[in-house]
């Protein structure tokens, strides 16, 4: 779970890491590659009204406290694991989970409403991936919720 939030900021070209692309251009949250005569040059995120620069610090910020927040869920479990007492359940990893799950669904959902409205092309590999972490995390949160160590 962590490995599709971690996507945002790892990977083997910038390219492939797009929230929007068309056939001359690849767009994440951090900037915008555009592809000219075969070769694609990294530009920053212009300063137009459709992206507009205080929902992409939203976008941005949230992505990155779902980083954290899953993977503060997952070293919280580790500890719980070793020092729960039997029969307890694993509430602060939950809660973790829980948080990094909305914040990841904000980072979303903004995207989804408020970027590339007027434009002709399609979501990017990272954006899918976005919502797959908000499910993943979701069911992950629900089975630290009801999981009790024995």
């Amino acid at each position: 779970l962590l490995f599709l939030l971690l996507v945002f900021f790892i990977g083997d070209r910038q390219i492939e890491k797009a929230w929007w692309v068309t056939d001359t251009m690849s767009t994440d949250v951090w900037g915008r590659w555009i592809g000219q005569n075969g070769v694609w040059n990294f530009t920053s995120l212009p300063d137009i009204p459709s992206y507009p620069s205080d929902y992409l610090q939203a976008v941005q910020a949230t992505s990155v406290l779902a980083c954290i927040f899953s993977g503060l869920g997952v070293f919280v479990f580790a500890v719980e694991l070793f020092t729960l007492q039997k029969g307890r359940k694993f509430i602060v990893s939950g809660i973790f989970q829980s948080l990094a799950c909305l914040f990841i669904m904000i980072a979303a959902s903004i995207y989804t409403d408020r970027f590339h409205l007027e434009e002709h092309g399609s979501y990017g590999h990272c954006y899918i991936l976005a919502w797959i972490a908000f499910g993943l995390t979701f069911i992950s949160a629900v089975i630290y919720f009801a999981l009790r160590k024995k």
